[in-house]
């Protein structure tokens, strides 16, 4: 009996030490899946903000004024538009996610393309905030140097903000096919290339501010033609079937689900900072 006690507990043991090897794995495992998503997504997001830091830093050698005008727009009006963007590209996210796990990649170049048109109408509806920048800084009660130095500053953002269009929806369909490691590496070849353009730009070429804004936008627009260059050069044979006028129907769905989204998470922003 006691033999047989023993036998008992041991086989116990061995099955408790089964499991436990068995939740490590599938916590080594599920940790591995995790980074293979996240890693890419936060190398991206510590790039571009790098950036944007960067044209604040020369910027801020040109003129205390230009720095404040910077400053002003990047708060009030890129993080606005930065915000709806981000959350009516969650719609690509979901709606991509969805036809990924359901076997229908060729929706996935569908729901990036009506994504692209939404986002686009949008972004051009929300484009009076940057070119009448300067009356609503002062509206606001802005010193008048900063409010012009800002309108300014504000006109040059222009072509930056519309590669949010693309940059944002690509990475998320990315994202859903597990291919965004590509995000990552085009990150971080465009911080460089932002940097040494910005030298040359600033101080080289002695461009001031206008050298600072330039800069920021083709950095900005080198990291999308990469995009565009990784998905409409092979890579992504199942999801991107080419253009197509499928993208222009059952456009309202997207519509709804893309201002759902956008509100939601630029009202979640707006909580948080504050």
């Amino acid at each position: 009996m006691e033999d047989g006690n023993g036998m008992q507990a041991t086989l116990l043991r061995h099955d408790e030490e089964v499991e436990e090897g068995d939740l490590k794995g599938r916590i080594r495992d599920e940790s591995r899946r995790i980074w293979r998503v996240a890693l890419p997504s936060v190398i991206s997001r510590v790039c571009t903000f790098g950036t944007i830091v960067v044209t604040q830093s020369f910027i801020g050698h040109i003129s205390n004024i230009d720095l404040a005008g910077f400053a002003l727009v990047q708060t009030l009006s890129v993080r606005f538009v930065n915000g709806i963007l981000l959350g009516m590209s969650s719609a690509t996210e979901t709606l991509c996610g969805q036809a990924f796990g359901a076997g229908q990649h060729h929706m996935m170049g569908i729901y990036l393309q009506r994504s692209w048109i939404v986002d686009l109408i949008t972004l051009t509806v929300l484009l009076p905030i940057f070119i009448f920048a300067t009356q609503i800084f002062k509206l606001l009660g802005q010193d008048e140097a900063v409010a012009n130095s800002g309108g300014y500053i504000s006109l040059w953002f222009i072509p930056f903000v519309y590669n949010y269009v693309f940059s944002l929806t690509l990475q998320m369909y990315l994202q859903a096919q597990l291919k965004n490691m590509i995000i990552a590496w085009l990150s971080i070849f465009r911080f460089g290339f932002h940097i040494l353009l910005s030298f040359l730009l600033v101080y080289t070429l002695n461009l001031g501010v206008a050298g600072a804004m330039i800069a920021l936008s083709v950095s900005s627009w080198f990291l999308v033609f990469g995009e565009f260059v990784y998905v409409f050069g092979g890579w992504c044979p199942n999801s991107w079937k080419g253009f197509t006028v499928a993208a222009f129907k059952d456009l309202v769905p997207v519509v709804k689900l893309s201002i759902s989204s956008g509100v939601m998470l630029w009202y979640i922003r707006h909580k948080l900072s504050n």
